[in-house]
């Protein structure tokens, strides 16, 4: 399976974008009910405490596959492959995320992002971040689904 990231072509979000270098590179994979994805935080991305993932690295996690998912379910419901046809982008048009626990830096980061509900435009997502297995962030993000003509070169 091919991640979703890798799938959208000329995304160069610091996050999600496959061709971003210098970003973080996320892979998420959604079998069309729940949607995957792990990341090893780097050290620079610390909190004051270096034992710990700073809350910006953890809220642009949880927007980025939370975003990368509603594209991906927006490209399902058209009964297309994902980067198929004309280009699906969305963009953030909330992201609430409630820090339950310390996040260590030392481990693997595991999301979790669930549909709530998908409307023509809009997307409502649940997304859950663990380390190990404890639940140390979740969030919900709204994804709205932009024109072509928002990117600049469509």
């Amino acid at each position: 399976m091919k991640a979703i990231q890798d799938q959208i072509p000329n995304n160069h979000c610091y996050g999600c974008g496959a061709d971003n270098p210098r970003g973080m590179q996320i892979k998420s994979f959604y079998d069309g009910t729940v949607s995957r994805c792990t990341y090893m935080p780097k050290p620079e991305q610390s909190a004051g405490p270096e034992a710990f993932v700073y809350g910006g690295t953890i809220a642009s996690l949880i927007d980025c596959h939370s975003v990368g998912t509603a594209i991906a379910a927006f490209y399902e419901k058209e009964g297309r492959a994902i980067g198929a046809g004309d280009a699906i982008w969305c963009v953030t048009g909330r992201l609430t995320v409630n820090y339950l626990a310390p996040t260590p830096i030392d481990r693997e980061i595991r999301m979790e992002a669930r549909i709530e509900t998908l409307a023509e435009k809009k997307a409502v997502l649940k997304t859950q971040l663990y380390s190990g297995d404890t639940l140390t962030a979740e969030g919900e993000v709204i994804a709205v689904r932009v024109p072509l003509e928002w990117r600049g070169d469509g």
